[in-house]
């Protein structure tokens, strides 16, 4: 008996869109480029890649062209962003958004990338106060 892969959900803010991808993924790194930090209004963004036939989804993204060859795919109910697609550098691929993943722990980060650009605070976040919830919300 073969053993079906293991499996993580996902969806956007509204939940209009949902997904479905391998937790066996090609790489997840944490992404600090200007142009994801940009799109995501984030200090960086965490990307999991997979086979595009790996991913199954309910819901229709809006595809953004925001370079030559990168596509963004976001929910047009929201403005969630899902995915990325460049047939350039990852032919038949997808990068999943992983914050989106209802459980992001099934998928941990092995690699920071584009830390060239990276915000200067970023590299501080070890020292800052940390609170479990809104500060005096504890």
């Amino acid at each position: 008996m073969t053993e079906t892969p293991a499996r993580a959900s996902g969806q956007c803010h509204c939940g209009a869109i949902r997904y479905s991808m391998p937790t066996a993924v090609e790489h997840h790194a944490l992404c600090h480029c200007r142009d994801c930090r940009r799109h995501a209004g984030a200090p960086m963004v965490g990307w999991a890649l997979v086979n595009r036939a790996d991913l199954e989804m309910t819901g229709t993204p809006k595809i953004y062209a925001s370079s030559e060859h990168g596509r963004r795919h976001f929910c047009a109910d929201c403005g969630t962003g899902l995915f990325y697609t460049n047939e350039a550098i990852f032919p038949g691929q997808i990068d999943v958004q992983s914050a989106t993943l209802d459980d992001p722990d099934l998928i941990p980060a092995g690699a920071q990338i584009q830390i060239a650009e990276r915000i200067g605070w970023m590299e501080k976040l070890g020292e800052m106060p940390t609170f479990n919830r809104y500060p005096g919300m504890d």
